[in-house]
């Protein structure tokens, strides 16, 4: 076996067939890192001249003149092949410390135990525990949930071998209900251009300061745009609403109560289904004033809901960054654009709809139980990872560790 740096071009091509593949190991997001002064770096493992293992990797110079190594999502072997991890591992370390390194990272794309829709491990299921511990004999140390760079905790809907039909048939009937409704009011969703972006950025800052978390620039989506929509492995997407149709359909919701309650008689037996009437047209008249108020206020016939950004790269598409305008979260317009890419995966061949990022140990109830939840009523499966991993490579990392451990 033979370590060696590779050419962009070789780890593209065996990063396209790798089974651990997925967009943040992708060479375009070394790109995106070059564009924020990273450098970036492509190495593997051959053996009778075909690469066996491969690894983007990227650095920083951080503190003492030295440098911090972070492979995303990496690095792309066999992890159950303990000779090749092995010797893989050992050469990166040496390459990191060649290169004036003091850490080497990586989060690997490896389920740590299968688990099922309410997050319970599966018996006789996926078990990746001697790989931790593996990595952790060579000199790995574990870093703790709130500290990992990446999502490590997802909820995915396996779409292979499944119809349309029988995904909208297995989802909980309150998101199957909640589908309908946005189909039926009239929720439409538009694909933006690069020039658009900025609304989806305004949908994320909103939704930020509603939720104290820090939202990206507009520059990392338009930059994220530049290096895959080209070829169709990032979108974003808005939902809109037409004030002017909906409350026109509303108004003949309306009318059709009305015309249902004035043929029931008097009799004492249509007392209940009158009342159920009443209640209906009131809720009708309540919502038509609500639009009506929102055109006045916004001065728009049309509103802008919510927004959300997927990337699509076989086997998989992921659900990545999201927003609501809080005002208008009861139209609930992020189960319809969920709705409409999981029928694009079905329809295209891809193996799962990743929702991505959920709370650790759910069964918890951890403070944003509520984002499992929703994703949870489409129906799917809890997925660990195994974490993320750091190799001190010079004693600068204890020092460096302490000094941050001071600043925090």
């Amino acid at each position: 076996m033979q370590f060696l740096e590779i050419t962009e071009k070789e780890y593209r091509k065996f990063w396209e067939n790798h089974p651990l593949k997925t967009f943040l190991s992708a060479p375009e997001i070394g790109e995106l890192r070059k564009s924020n002064g990273w450098d970036v770096y492509f190495v593997g493992v051959k053996e009778n001249s075909d690469i066996v293992a491969a690894a983007m990797i990227v650095s920083h110079k951080r503190h003492f003149g030295k440098y911090e190594f972070y492979s995303p999502r990496g690095v792309l072997v066999d992890y159950e092949n303990k000779e090749l991890l092995d010797c893989f591992l050992k050469e990166i370390k040496n390459f990191v410390r060649k290169h004036h390194g003091y850490i080497f990272r990586m989060d690997p794309y490896v389920i740590y135990k299968e688990r099922d829709i309410d997050g319970n491990i599966v018996e006789d299921g996926v078990d990746h525990s001697t790989v931790v511990s593996h990595l952790e004999s060579l000199g790995f140390k574990k870093v703790s949930i709130p500290d990992m760079e990446q999502v490590g905790w997802m909820f995915s809907l396996p779409l292979e071998g499944k119809s349309c039909e029988q995904i909208l048939k297995e989802m909980k009937p309150n998101t199957r209900n909640t589908i309908r409704k946005t189909e039926k009011i009239g929720i439409t969703v538009k694909e933006l251009g690069y020039d658009e972006l900025d609304r989806f950025q305004n949908i994320m800052v909103e939704t930020g300061e509603r939720k104290n978390f820090s939202i990206r620039s507009v520059d990392y989506y338009q930059k994220m745009y530049e290096l895959f929509h080209d070829k169709g492995e990032v979108k974003y997407y808005v939902t809109e609403l037409d004030l002017v149709k909906y409350q026109k359909k509303l108004e003949e919701d309306k009318k059709s109560a009305e015309d249902k309650l004035s043929k029931l008689s008097d009799a004492k037996y249509n007392e209940g289904q009158k009342k159920n009437l009443e209640n209906e047209i009131a809720s009708y008249e309540k919502r038509i004033k609500e639009a009506e108020d929102i055109r006045k206020e916004k001065n728009t016939d049309v509103i802008t809901l919510s927004g959300s950004m997927f990337m699509i790269i076989q086997p998989e598409i992921i659900y990545l960054s999201s927003g609501n305008y809080e005002e208008f979260m009861k139209f609930n317009s992020q189960y319809l654009l969920q709705w409409m890419m999981i029928q694009y995966g079905i329809e295209h061949g891809f193996k799962k709809h990743n929702f991505y990022g959920i709370p650790a140990n759910i069964n918890e109830h951890p403070k944003d139980y509520g984002i499992y939840e929703f994703k949870r009523g489409f129906n799917g499966i809890v997925e660990e990872l195994i974490g993320e991993f750091e190799l001190p490579i010079t004693w600068h990392y204890y020092l460096i560790k302490f000094i941050h451990k001071i600043r925090k």
